[in-house]
């Protein structure tokens, strides 16, 4: 992928600094065409380098869009790297409040200080919940955590890894050193290729299925893989019995929930017999993160029982889930719950949900 560039970031997505010109009393960079996107400020006198390294002077920001009128902001030490995929930007940077941060179309994928949270909450109540997990297909999971996760369960004979893209594995696998045992583990099956595709061509089953994909964006590459149809025709028929689907179904916060939670959450119930949400808080995300696990068996799991099975069957010590948080994190507050009873919304190919941002394909 080369040197990281000297870059600006318009609503998560790189554009070079000769096409932009300064404001230096508001510290907002303009494009030359007049549009309205307002840039990520690395300067105005950090559009040097110091040196080759990628290192930018204290004052350099990385800006994240959450929504139309709201963004996040990370200081930055520096750049560590910046590509661009066939399906995907990506950037890694080093943050000073969260540590390296891999960022993926412009939003932030996990954080250094705080992935274990997302990463235990994604992995672990499945497997648990599950009477003897054997098997397990990640769909995405390119940086290498959810499998980091999985492989720490004593019974787990194989670990699936099935991400699209190449150069997003290649660059976790590189740069993301926390994870570089991982990815050559004696158990763990990398595959490159589009999930739906290799889970239609597999005959093998599994127990437990997990979703660790990028947010369903417009023109990005996975919104396909959050609809009825997929889960119906092609996942469902890919669990053994006593199987669990689990995905993550993006903001779950009290502004949030709306945007694609609840209808991933009704989506799956049209598919399953047993449904059920849990999220929490995940800093680097600037929001309550929410899940979803289903299966056509009683998803019931005491909080006694949990801490059983963590001590019986994980290898280490697990950071932030435990029965009793695990308890809590399934009851939603009032809001939300009433959302969720009463969403009505189904995913389709022709009638999806989408975060705010654009994939790719979108700046193409």
């Amino acid at each position: 992928m080369g040197e990281a560039p000297q870059l600006l970031y318009v609503n998560g997505f790189s554009k070079f600094c000769h096409e932009t010109q300064q404001n230096h009393a508001n510290g907002i960079l303009h494009n030359n065409n007049n549009n309205h996107h307002e840039f990520s400020r690395f300067g105005p006198e950090n559009q040097q380098k110091n040196g080759s390294n990628g290192n930018y002077d204290s004052s350099s920001w990385y800006e994240e869009v959450i929504d139309d009128d709201l963004k996040w902001s990370f200081k930055l030490n520096r750049v560590l790297h910046k590509g661009v995929s066939k399906y995907q930007d990506i950037a890694l940077l080093d943050t000073k409040r969260f540590g390296k941060a891999l960022m993926i179309d412009g939003k932030m994928q996990s954080a250094e200080s705080d992935e274990f949270i997302y990463h235990e909450c994604l992995i672990h109540p499945s497997l648990l919940c599950h009477p003897n997990p054997k098997k397990v297909f990640i769909m995405g999971g390119g940086e290498g955590s959810a499998a980091r996760e999985a492989l720490k369960h004593k019974t787990i004979d194989k670990v699936v890894m099935c991400d699209i893209d190449q150069e997003v594995v290649d660059f976790c696998r590189k740069y993301l050193t926390v994870n570089r045992e991982t990815f050559y583990h004696r158990k763990l099956d990398l595959v490159i290729n589009d999930a739906k595709a290799e889970l239609q061509k597999r005959k093998e089953k599994y127990d437990v299925i997990v979703g660790d994909l990028a947010d369903p964006l417009e023109d990005g590459p996975c919104y396909q893989l959050y609809t009825k149809s997929f889960y119906e025709k092609i996942l469902k028929p890919k669990l053994n019995d006593h199987g669990i689907f689990v995905t993550q179904a993006g903001p779950a916060g009290i502004f949030t929930h709306k945007e694609v939670f609840t209808s991933i959450y009704n989506t799956i119930k049209q598919v399953f017999n047993y449904v059920m949400v849990y999220s929490t808080h995940v800093p680097s995300f600037a929001d309550t993160w929410g899940w979803v696990m289903a299966s056509d068996e009683p998803l019931s799991i005491g909080a006694e029982e949990m801490d059983k099975r963590i001590k019986a069957r994980i290898d280490g010590e697990l950071l932030y889930l435990n029965g009793a948080w695990f308890q809590s994190a399934a009851t939603m507050n009032k809001t939300v719950s009433q959302s969720l009873k009463n969403e009505s919304h189904v995913y389709t190919e022709e009638n999806a949900r989408f975060i705010p941002g654009h994939g790719v394909a979108y700046r193409l």
